[in-house]
């Protein structure tokens, strides 16, 4: 190669190390074979590359600089003797630090993973909150080395494979020379640190298994699928790293009288033909009567309420109780639906068929026909019975 070096880079000779550095990266974004597969830039790429091999070395740049050979007499060309980085093209196309730094070494303590157990509270509980008590099996963080993971008296001593870098170089060749890239030390698994003598109740991980008793709030008005979140409470990281969270799923228990749909709540009433034709007035339990225990009502908390049932109701009929269902998580609170459910007597004995049929006759419904609705009628049809009245 009878070019100068510096011509090669387009730099002058008075050029420090980051203007040649930034010289490079220019070019090596030009004639990069990826970028550009022209034959010519690739022979282009490799006299840049040399260029910039001898330049950033102040030994070899110093010697040609002297009129000497800066690979020590051996033959020339490129692929023989040019050994630069991988890392040094990748600085040149993203802009990395110095030529062949690498990630460096990994922590060993890392954050944990979250959570997730689930919860079953009662109907009543997850309306109006309630306070539980969680045995949970996580990882915690090891008593016996506080996290470290090495025995008493002991500490993690530098990789003598990687020297405390965490990384090893790999060196193929290639037409572009030799390249090198970095990869995690298999010694020391990237950590750049050894343990000699593990701590035995962890076996060098810092962390453990332990069952422990958590206390969670549950809010008031929370559903199915709702989950709460306890900061910290989840898996400690390896090498007693910070925990992650934990998450708590609500489940709620079926209940024998209520039903929930959103903050609503829903209960049926069965009543008998007689009530529902004269009229009555029944009491029920409200969610409230149970959070009250033992029959003792030193809350206050109204736990019935009269509901009014119209003389000739029918069944299927809805009454709204309004603020009588579920609290809501954001404030107000749902309504409570009655719904009214008319039984017909299956079994008569000989005097309540008497009086059945007596009141039928004094109702005149001794052979009832029934009511058909009828079907709704189409425009035409309603067009025409127009014009028939007419």
């Amino acid at each position: 190669m009878s070019q100068d070096l510096y011509e090669l880079l387009g730099v002058g000779r008075d050029a420090d190390a980051d203007a040649i550095k930034k010289a490079y990266r220019r070019l090596a974004r030009q004639y990069h074979p990826d970028v550009n597969p022209d034959p010519e830039a690739q022979e282009r790429f490799k006299e840049v590359s040399l260029a910039y091999e001898v330049l950033s070395d102040p030994q070899k740049r110093a010697s040609y600089d002297r009129g000497g050979d800066p690979f020590g007499g051996g033959a020339g060309g490129f692929g023989q003797g040019a050994g630069f980085s991988f890392t040094d093209i990748m600085d040149a196309f993203f802009g990395g630090g110095a030529a062949g730094a690498g990630r460096g070494p990994r922590p060993r303590e890392r954050r944990g993973q979250d959570a997730l157990i689930r919860l079953e509270v009662e109907l009543a509980e997850a309306a109006f909150g309630v306070t539980k008590e969680l045995k949970v099996d996580t990882a915690v963080r090891c008593g016996t080395c506080g996290g470290e993971g090495t025995a008493a008296g002991t500490h993690p001593i530098p990789c003598e494979t990687c020297h405390g870098a965490g990384e090893v170089a790999h060196v193929q060749r290639s037409f572009l020379g030799e390249i090198r890239t970095l990869r995690p030390c298999p010694a020391c698994r990237g950590f750049g640190t050894i343990i000699p003598e593990p701590c035995r109740e962890c076996s060098g991980d810092g962390r453990v298994r332990s069952r422990r008793t958590l206390t969670v709030k549950i809010p008031a008005g929370v559903d199915n699928g709702t989950r709460v979140q306890l900061s910290g409470e989840g898996e400690v990281g390896p090498g007693g790293g910070p925990a992650g969270d934990l998450y708590v799923e609500i489940h709620t228990a079926q209940h024998e009288t209520f039903t929930r749909h959103g903050n609503d709540l829903h209960c049926t009433v069965t009543l008998p033909m007689t009530a529902a034709a004269l009229g009555t007035t029944l009491t029920l339990p409200t969610l409230e009567a149970d959070v009250v225990s033992d029959g003792e009502n030193e809350t206050g908390l109204e736990t019935s309420f009269e509901l009014d049932v119209r003389p000739g109701t029918q069944s299927g009929t809805e009454q709204v109780l309004r603020g009588r269902g579920v609290p809501g998580l954001r404030g107000g609170r749902g309504d409570l639906v009655v719904t009214v459910v008319v039984e017909t007597p299956t079994r008569l004995d000989a005097e309540q068929e008497a009086l059945l049929i007596q009141l039928a006759s004094l109702r005149g419904e001794e052979a009832p026909t029934g009511q058909v609705r009828p079907s709704s009628k189409s425009v035409f049809g309603r067009l025409r019975d127009a014009f028939n009245a007419h």
